[in-house]
């Protein structure tokens, strides 16, 4: 599907024209936006704009990294949106053709983000301090935004493996941390390219931007952001190698425990097993056997033993 929206001299909005007929020189700036498009459709990115064969290509192809790249009469930007499906971080790439005086925008799939911005601009009454560059400023703002609800619930994902570590077993809550780390590792490949294509942009002498301070108070604001959400993904990843760290002494300390527990049953047992293998032996002579309280006596030599050996225990520390 390809939609289209032309903002005329005298500021004007025109819709629903088709590219096949439209008159683009009669309009102040435009904006064509590839939903879906069919390869019929995508022709008209090489036969109706022109655009550079490579530019093209990066279109068609899948994962791209986040770039630019600068063309004599226009530059192509490369960006992500994310969202979470089924506990995994899925991303979606939408492009960017954008001259002084249109933008294109190509994505495969329907995007949340050109939808917003796109009924934004058709709801405008006043659209003089609309074009190209504040159309792409505001799609750039709202898919960092859509970052931002990601990483606050994987926090709060975090928070809740903390606080329930003893209400599940160690291999459940391993498989939970290493899910979670998974997951920031792959919006860390999305947020670090798209923070690097902000700072290539803002310091770049290329953009032939009308109002450059202006723009750039706007798109350093997307840069700060996007700042943020590096470092708070870096600091979540610390976080779970922290989690880890504290799982894995949690259960060398349980193990430790029940070692010693094990290490104290066997060594009190030790002398009482020995005591009831010696007059459990087969031998036919072996004179305690006849005594007529020596199984009494041998019980209580057991209870003595086993007694002195705790009281033994105690006193090494081996309780606490």
């Amino acid at each position: 599907m390809i939609n289209f929206i032309g903002i005329t001299n005298d500021h004007h909005l025109e819709k629903n024209s088709s590219i096949e007929n439209v008159d683009f020189m009669s309009f102040k700036w435009y904006w064509v936006d590839f939903s879906e498009a069919t390869d019929e459709e995508m022709q008209h990115l090489s036969t109706t704009f022109h655009f550079h064969p490579l530019a093209i290509e990066d279109c068609i192809q899948k994962f791209q990294r986040a770039k630019l790249d600068y063309y004599r009469e226009y530059t192509f930007f490369v960006t992500h949106t994310v969202h979470e499906e089924d506990n995994e971080i899925k991303k979606q790439e939408v492009d960017f053709f954008i001259s002084e005086s249109y933008i294109i925008t190509f994505h495969k799939k329907p995007s949340m983000e050109i939808t917003k911005v796109w009924n934004l601009l058709l709801a405008q009454d006043n659209l003089e301090k609309w074009d190209p560059y504040y159309v792409f400023y505001e799609i750039l703002d709202k898919i960092v935004d859509n970052y931002f609800p990601i990483i606050y619930k994987i926090e709060d994902e975090l928070e809740s493996m903390i606080k329930k570590t003893e209400s599940k077993s160690m291999d459940q809550l391993m498989d939970d941390l290493f899910e979670t780390r998974n997951m920031l590792l792959n919006l860390l490949h999305i947020v670090n390219p798209m923070r690097d294509l902000l700072y290539r942009m803002l310091n770049s002498h290329h953009l032939n931007l009308n109002r450059i301070e202006e723009r750039k108070v706007y798109f350093n604001d997307i840069y700060d952001h996007l700042l943020k959400l590096s470092e708070m993904v870096m600091t979540n990843r610390e976080v779970t190698a922290d989690i880890r760290d504290s799982y894995l002494s949690l259960n060398s300390h349980q193990t430790n425990k029940v070692m010693k527990t094990l290490t104290i049953i066997t060594s009190i047992f030790a002398p009482l097993t020995f005591i009831a293998g010696i007059y459990g032996m087969n031998f036919k002579h072996i004179p305690e056997l006849a005594w007529d309280y020596g199984y009494f006596i041998s019980l209580g030599m057991m209870v003595v033993i086993g007694s002195l050996m705790l009281i033994w225990f105690w006193w090494r520390g081996w309780f606490k």
